[in-house]
């Protein structure tokens, strides 16, 4: 009955994750108006608005203008549900569960923005900053650092520090991805990511502290970096943009294959989607997260 209520609150919290993905990129409130069709502006009737049934029961369409409905929304929906479930099996009916269910939330909401609008929303990130400190005085970042170096000389209250390490895991794992940011802009003379990867980093920090965050950033780093090759080499093997390539190669600018791979090597991913994967996967397999399972399981 407790994974049910997760499951079945979880899909009530993705359906308004939903609202977040779509509306805040493009500065429009999350509370009103109220769900409407965005090709007829028909407003979506309460039955027709229930988590997944409804989208299946409508067979993903509008029942006014018979427009499709993205899958996207059902398919939200049930990995929030997952994720509630999942946190509720590694933590149990505590406070961790929600400071881990909210930063699923937060990454869940910071993945899609990414991907489909290339964007890490500012209000987002910040309120996260603010989520995690505050959780940090409740249930420290596992990291302990703090209290490794500054415990030895000076009692610190608890609350302390918690939110010290939290601090320091923001500093430094933002900080990390700003230089990374910067050597990379130096040496290529290009950007090669937003400033809202920092932003993020700054709040998964917050949350993780350092060493969890570092992880995420070293996982994000290499699945971003083995997608983008499979994607170029994709993009390359299929022909997109031959006949840019070819056009271009008739202006002198150099050999077709040459020009094409050039292209391809030119398409950008969004690494806070990459990020925001790295660290779900860190909350939930990191050995700090599997410890914790031990226990909740086997006492």
């Amino acid at each position: 009955m407790t994974i049910a209520a997760f499951a079945l609150f979880g899909l009530i919290i993705g359906s308004f994750l939903n609202v977040c993905i779509t509306r805040i990129p493009e500065g429009t409130s999350i509370i009103a108006p109220r769900s409407r069709c965005p090709y007829c502006s028909c407003p979506i009737q309460p039955y027709d608005n229930i988590p997944v049934f409804s989208w299946i029961a409508l067979a993903g369409k509008c029942r006014n203008c018979k427009a499709p409905i993205s899958a996207m929304y059902p398919a939200i929906e049930l990995l929030t549900a997952f994720l509630f479930v999942a946190n509720y099996l590694c933590f149990g009916l505590t406070v961790s569960t929600l400071k881990w269910t909210c930063f699923s939330c937060l990454l869940l909401v910071l993945v899609m923005t990414d991907l489909r609008d290339r964007i890490l929303p500012d209000v987002v990130n910040w309120f996260g900053v603010g989520l995690g400190l505050a959780f940090a005085a409740y249930v420290p970042p596992v990291d302990g650092l703090v209290a490794m170096f500054i415990g030895r000389f000076v009692t610190l209250p608890r609350w302390t520090v918690g939110i010290l390490d939290s601090l320091l895991g923001a500093v430094f794992c933002g900080g990390l991805l700003w230089l990374v940011a910067f050597l990379y802009k130096l040496i290529r003379h290009r950007e090669g990511m937003g400033f809202g990867d920092v932003k993020m980093m700054f709040m998964v920090g917050t949350f993780f502290g350092v060493r969890p965050a570092f992880l995420t950033i070293l996982i994000g780093t290499v699945l971003g970096t083995i997608v983008g090759i499979s994607v170029i080499a994709v993009l390359f093997v299929s022909g997109w943009k031959s006949s840019l390539a070819r056009r271009a190669s008739k202006m002198g600018l150099g050999g077709v294959n040459a020009l094409r791979f050039a292209i391809a090597s030119r398409y950008q991913l969004p690494l806070g989607s990459f990020l925001g994967i790295a660290a779900l996967l860190v909350t939930f397999f990191s050995p700090w997260t599997l410890s914790r399972c031990a226990v909740f399981f086997f006492g």
